[in-house]
């Protein structure tokens, strides 16, 4: 049962950086923000950008949050998949 949760945890935590990912690609092409596809990965992201927005400055016309969400996501999929391996 823990390797399954394992998995699942590491699953998920990469659909969320690959979503991510994506997102801040898409963002340099003009696709309507109304595509279904945009629209489907803002809703995935932005609970997890929205806040970091209000605290990550941007530089200049960068906005490096979807760097730092990625690198956050990263560390606490580490702790989490550490913490249920050490439950084993």
């Amino acid at each position: 049962m823990a390797e399954f949760l394992i998995r699942f945890v590491d699953l998920l935590f990469n659909v969320l950086i690959f979503a991510i990912l994506i997102d801040a690609l898409i963002s340099w092409f003009p696709i309507s923000p109304g595509h279904p596809i945009v629209r489907l990965l803002d809703d995935i992201t932005e609970p997890i950008l929205a806040p970091l927005r209000r605290v990550v400055p941007r530089l200049g016309m960068f906005d490096i949050t979807p760097i730092v969400a990625m690198f956050l996501l990263e560390i606490l999929q580490q702790i989490i998949i550490a913490g249920l391996s050490s439950a084993l």
